[in-house]
C-alpha cells in the first residue's frame, strides 16, 4: 500500500490538483495530476506524470443542489481510492491565499485555525473563501485526514518595514495595514528552481515575473523577496485578467462619494469587471485578445505590457540593479507576444531577448549580448505545497 499525499490549488471556478507518493527515500513521486473543474460543464480530470489519461468524466451531479468543492473533492477521493488503488492518503495540502501577520510557514490545520484563516476574509474577499472551502469538504468526508495550510504571503514576510509600509497614520500598519504580497508558493518554487539550475544564478538581483489571469511581480535577492507589486490585496499592482492593478484612491472616492456606486458594486468592478477585460470589453484571457482584430484587444494587450514594464523597473530600483527576469505563470510561460512587448520596453536596463529563443518558449530567452539574463521557468505550486505538507507530517507531535 502506498502512502501518498494530496495538493490541492483552489482556484475561481476549479480545483488543481496533485497526488504524490513517498517513495522509500521519502521523496515525493508524481501520480497523477488533474483538476476538479466546478463551472458550466463540472468535470474530473487527470494525467499521469507521463502524459497518459487516466480519468475524463463529468462530475454526478446531486439533483438538490449545484456541484461544489465538497460534491467534487468527494467524487476525487472515490476516483483515487477506488479506482487508482494500492494507495493510502495521508494527508492534504492547500494553497491558501491569505495567512495574515499570524501564519508565516506552513501548518497542520486545525478547527481554530480554520476560524482564524477565515477572520481573514476582508483581506481576500474572493480568495480566501475559494482556499478555505476544500479544506471544510475534506474535514467533512474524512475528518481524520490531516490537512496542511500553505500560504502565499508567506514568502513575502522577508520585506523589510521600508517597503510593506502605507503612509498612513502609524495605528493602521499596528491592526495589520501594510503590503502583504502574494503568489508565494510560486515564487518559492521559482527561487528554489534557480538555485538548481546554478547557486550564481540564484544570487542575482532577479525579478520575477509570474503572469497569469492573476498577475504580479516579485523582486529577489538570494533568493528572498525584497519587494512585490501585490500589496494589500490582490487587486494591486499590475494590469490582470479581471482586475485593475494599482489605482488612484481618488478614483475610487470619487466613484463612492459622486457616482453612488455601492461598496458592494465596486469590489465587483475592481476583482470581476476590470483588467483585461474592463479595457477590452472582450474577454480577460490574453489568448483570445492576442487573437483578436479589435482595437481594444490590442490596447489591452499594450497596456498589460506597458504596467509590467513599468513595475520591473520600480522593482529594479529596489534591487540597485538588474541581472535576471524570469517569466512564469500562464503568461509568462506562453505567451511569447507578452514576453516581447515587456522586455522591448526594458531595452535601457539592458534586456535583449532571442527571437527565435522566445518563440519557441525555451528556458533560456536572452541573447548573448543581454546585460540582464532572461529565462522562462514553468511554476509548480502543487509541488511546493507537497513538499511543505509532508514536511509538517513529519515534524514531531
Amino acid at each position: 500500500m502506498r502512502r501518498s499525499i494530496l495538493a490541492l490549488n483552489a482556484g475561481s471556478s476549479s480545483i488543481k490538483f496533485r497526488l504524490y507518493d513517498l517513495s522509500a527515500s521519502t521523496e515525493l513521486d508524481l501520480a497523477s495530476r488533474g483538476s476538479l473543474d466546478l463551472g458550466d460543464a463540472p468535470r474530473l480530470t487527470a494525467k499521469a506524470a507521463d502524459g497518459e489519461l487516466q480519468c475524463d468524466r463529468p462530475l454526478a451531479a446531486d439533483a438538490s443542489r449545484d456541484i461544489g468543492p465538497d460534491i467534487g473533492i468527494g467524487q476525487m477521493l472515490q476516483w483515487i481510492e477506488n479506482e487508482l488503488g494500492g494507495r493510502k492518503l495521508i494527508a492534504a495540502g492547500h494553497r491558501i491565499v491569505h495567512g495574515g501577520r499570524e501564519f508565516v510557514d506552513p501548518v497542520r490545520l486545525t478547527p481554530t485555525i480554520i476560524e482564524a484563516l477565515d477572520r481573514l476574509t476582508p483581506l481576500a474577499p474572493l480568495h480566501q473563501p475559494r482556499s478555505l472551502a476544500p479544506i471544510r469538504a475534506l474535514a467533512a468526508l474524512r475528518p481524520d485526514l490531516p490537512q496542511v495550510g500553505c500560504f502565499d504571503t508567506a514568502f513575502h514576510r522577508t520585506i523589510e518595514p521600508l517597503v510593506s509600509r502605507f503612509a498612513l497614520p502609524r495605528h493602521y500598519e499596528a491592526d495589520g495595514i501594510h503590503r502583504y504580497g502574494f503568489h508565494g508558493l510560486s515564487y518559492e518554487y521559482v527561487a528554489g528552481r534557480l538555485k538548481q539550475i546554478s547557486p550564481d544564478l540564484a544570487a542575482k538581483r532577479t525579478i520575477v515575473a509570474h503572469l497569469g489571469n492573476g498577475a504580479s511581480l516579485c523582486a529577489m535577492r538570494e533568493g528572498k523577496s525584497v519587494d512585490t507589486t501585490m500589496g494589500f490585496s490582490a487587486l494591486d499592482g499590475l494590469v490582470m485578467g479581471t482586475r485593475c492593478g494599482a489605482i488612484d484612491p481618488g478614483v475610487l472616492l470619487y466613484l463612492l462619494l459622486e457616482r453612488g456606486v455601492s461598496g458592494e458594486a465596486l469590489q465587483d468592478m475592481l476583482y470581476e469587471e476590470s483588467g483585461l477585460l474592463g479595457v477590452s470589453g472582450i474577454s480577460g484571457d490574453m489568448r483570445t485578445l492576442e487573437a483578436s482584430d479589435d482595437r481594444r484587444a490590442r490596447e489591452a494587450v499594450e497596456l498589460f505590457a506597458f504596467r509590467a514594464a513599468r513595475e520591473v523597473a520600480a522593482l529594479a530600483n529596489t534591487l540597485g540593479g538588474l541581472e535576471c527576469l524570469v517569466f512564469t505563470g500562464g503568461i509568462g510561460e506562453h505567451s511569447a507576444p507578452a514576453r516581447k512587448a515587456i522586455c522591448g520596453r526594458l531595452d535601457w536596463l539592458g534586456v535583449a531577448i532571442d527571437k527565435t529563443a522566445n518563440s519557441s518558449h525555451a528556458a533560456l530567452i536572452s541573447r548573448a549580448d543581454s546585460k540582464v539574463e532572461v529565462r522562462v521557468v514553468a511554476t509548480d505550486e502543487e509541488g511546493v505545497i507537497a513538499h511543505h505538507t509532508r514536511k509538517v507530517m513529519e515534524e514531531p507531535g
